[in-house]
């Protein structure tokens, strides 16, 4: 299932992760290690997890990994918004713009990808 065609999802995932891991930079410089960690790890997962779906076996396992992805979005999510309400913690409002630019891409591509798919 392979196709090598620029993938807007592919490139905005991918540029998502490298601004998640500047910013974890600064927080980690900030002495804000947990939240880093946490997110570091969902925010670089969005990416591969989309990466990967690029050479699912099936459309099935596309849906499947595509899923993952939005999940990972969903952590994210939630690892920003306790970083944008937690005193002292610097918070970078572009981040959110992304993510949530990449929630309804995902969205967009799970639903359009399940239609005509038999369960």
């Amino acid at each position: 299932m392979r196709n090598d065609k620029q993938n807007i999802i592919v490139d905005i995932t991918f540029q998502f992760a490298l601004d998640i891991i500047s910013f974890t930079e600064l927080l980690n410089t900030n002495g804000k290690y947990v939240l880093a960690n946490q997110l570091l790890r969902s925010g670089t997962s969005i990416g591969a997890n989309v990466r990967e779906a690029q050479n699912a076996e099936s459309k099935a396992d596309f849906i499947h990994k595509m899923k993952i992805a939005a999940k990972e979005v969903d952590e994210s999510k939630y690892w920003l918004e306790l970083i944008k309400h937690s005193d002292n913690y610097p918070f970078d409002e572009t981040l959110f713009d992304q993510i949530q630019s990449i929630e309804k891409i995902l969205s967009k591509i799970i639903s359009t990808s399940k239609k005509g798919v038999v369960k």
